[in-house]
This record gives structure tokens, C-alpha cells and sequence, in this order.
């Protein structure tokens, strides 16, 4: 088992590429949903020397298998949305703890101290159904800003409207985290001027509005709200961490997360810098189901290792998958 420690103290490449090996490692003996995964494709663990032979799991195995590394008892369950009938992913967590550290100490790597902020939420297609990691987060976001106007909202758009007018004009800084069509919803009622107020969009229309691109949104949100910029954060029910843009899209990972881009042709292939293909997520704060795992997300890498999601496979783009054939 690599210690929690390890992970929340690395700050140099060659620490990553260690602690991410090490974890492979540990994954592949303890893991037997990522061994048979790596069996079948004929990976032999002790040949493999560097990040790029290292397997990625499809993220789609969270939907029909328990990606677990332990035998401990499962402390919560992860699931993301779905509509009524649709098969929807798993993620057991054996280790809440974990989770807490690492969305405590990456919100802190990008905005500082959680106390500074007063934090809003604008997240009802969550609020509205169990087993949300999203809103797990924010509510400790929430209790750890210890400010006594931090909370939720619902469809309570005019009380919302007035808190972050008095908190803003009051010069307190304030995090609005808001699901994409609710913060729409919200500047169709009210213009307005913010000067000390971060918008933050988790993304997602949940078939609640047509999907926009995300210059078109965040040109709306910027208007709509008065900011210069929009921040996203970039997080799945499958990760225990997430990334950051503090505007233009442009994300970046916590020390213990990093992605590669996999050839949408040849899953098992990766392309340079600046070149469109799938994602494919390190997260060490996953010690304990699975670090390595190719999502659905196209997006591209920046030289700095800063990454621009920019959109998802449809169905029949997805070829890696039929790595899925366990």
C-alpha cells in the first residue's frame, strides 16, 4: 500500500512517474478487475518501466464491474447521473478520507485558503439525487469555508440573487459553483456586476437546454454575470480528484493528476502535444480502486501539461473499447 502521504507530497515529475508505477504496481496485484483487464492485454507488470505501458482502464468498467484495490469496507458509493433506465457508474470509495484531502488540498494548490470564501452552490439537478461526489465535495467545501452565508440553493433563484449582490458589494469574496444550465437560468433573471465573486461551472445541460460550446457559454455567463472569466472544474463520479481553469478553458491538474492523450484510432498509442485525441486520467488519489483510466473526454495537451477538454467520442468513435471484451 503506498502511504496517503506519498501522494499529497509530491511536487517534481520524477516523484510522479515513482509513485504512479508504484501504484500500478500495487493495483495490478490487488485490483482483480485491472489485473484481468491487463492480463488480456498480454501486459506483464514487472516490463513495465514508464507511464505510457501502463493500461487504462475504460471508464466504463465502473458501470458493470467493482473497481475496488482493498477488501475494507466501502465507506460511500459514487454514482453519476443517468436518465430513468440507464446503466450509471460505481464508485465505491473504501476510504472517504482520501477524497476529503485530496479536494481539500487541490482547491487549496488553485484559491487558497477555503476560509476566505463565503461558497454558494447551484447545483440542483444534484441536490436532487443520491450518491453525488460533486456535492459530497462542496458540502465540505461548504462547512470548511466556515462563513455563515455559505450554502445551497435549489430553485430559490431570487434569494440566491440578492445573497451574492450583499456579499459582493460587501467586498467578501464568494464562490458561486453552479451546474452549467442553472447559472444560464440565473443570468436570464438578473444582470449582473460582480467584482469580488468567482463563477465556477461544473458543466452539463442535463437535458435541460441545448448544448452550447464553451465559447459561446462562458461569453454568455461572462455578460450575464459582469467577470472577466468563467472557472471550470473538470471532475467525474470515477475520480477522486479534479482539475482547474481558472478561465479560457484551459485546465490544470493537481500534483497527484495528470493526463496523457491516447490516438483516437489506437487506444494504446499516444500523441504529441497540441493534438486532438481521447483523455486518459492519472489519479493517484484513486489508490484504492483505479488510477489509470481512459475516459470518453477528447480533449488536448499542452506543453506545460495544461489540457483543454473539447468535447466526447459519440458511440461509434469509441475503438479503445473494445478492449472491453472481458
Amino acid at each position: 500500500m503506498i502511504p496517503t502521504t506519498d501522494i499529497f507530497a509530491i511536487s517534481s515529475q520524477k516523484q510522479f512517474e515513482k509513485t504512479a508505477l508504484q501504484t500500478f504496481r500495487f493495483q495490478y496485484e490487488n485490483n482483480l478487475v485491472y489485473q484481468e483487464f491487463c492480463d488480456f492485454l498480454k501486459t506483464d507488470p514487472h516490463k513495465v518501466k514508464s507511464l505510457s505501458q501502463v493500461p487504462f482502464l475504460p471508464i466504463q468498467f465502473f458501470k458493470s464491474h467493482s473497481v475496488v484495490s482493498n477488501t475494507n469496507l466501502v465507506q460511500a458509493t459514487f454514482t453519476s447521473s443517468g436518465t430513468t433506465g440507464m446503466i450509471t457508474s460505481k464508485h465505491l470509495v473504501t476510504d472517504t478520507s482520501i477524497y476529503e484531502e485530496s479536494y481539500l488540498k487541490g482547491f487549496s494548490q488553485f484559491y487558497g485558503n477555503i476560509e476566505d470564501y463565503a461558497v454558494l452552490a447551484l447545483l440542483p439537478s444534484y441536490l436532487e439525487r443520491e450518491g453525488s461526489s460533486l456535492i459530497y465535495m462542496v458540502e465540505d467545501l461548504i462547512t470548511h469555508s466556515n462563513h455563515p452565508e455559505s450554502g445551497f440553493y435549489l430553485h430559490n433563484h431570487d434569494e440566491l440573487i440578492a445573497k451574492l449582490i450583499a456579499l459582493d458589494e460587501a467586498g467578501q469574496n464568494v464562490i458561486l459553483i453552479g451546474v452549467t444550465y442553472a447559472l444560464l437560468d440565473l443570468v436570464e433573471k438578473h444582470k449582473f456586476q460582480l467584482q469580488n465573486t468567482i463563477i465556477m461551472e461544473t458543466g452539463g445541460m442535463k437535458g435541460k437546454r441545448k448544448e452550447m460550446i464553451r465559447e459561446e457559454l462562458h461569453e454568455q455567463l461572462c455578460k450575464g454575470f459582469g467577470v472577466s472569466a468563467i472557472h471550470s472544474e473538470y471532475g467525474m463520479t470515477e475520480l477522486l480528484s479534479q482539475a482547474y481553469s481558472l478561465g479560457d478553458g484551459v485546465f490544470e491538474c493537481p500534483s497527484w493528476m495528470q493526463i496523457l492523450i491516447r490516438d483516437t484510432e489506437d487506444a494504446l498509442t499516444y500523441i504529441r502535444d497540441g493534438k486532438t485525441g481521447g483523455i486518459n486520467v492519472i489519479d493517484l488519489a484513486n489508490i484504492n480502486s483505479c488510477s489509470f483510466i481512459a475516459t470518453q473526454d477528447l480533449g488536448k495537451k499542452n506543453p506545460n501539461n495544461s489540457f483543454e477538454v473539447l468535447g466526447r467520442f459519440d458511440n461509434s468513435d469509441i475503438r479503445g473499447c473494445n478492449l472491453m471484451v472481458l
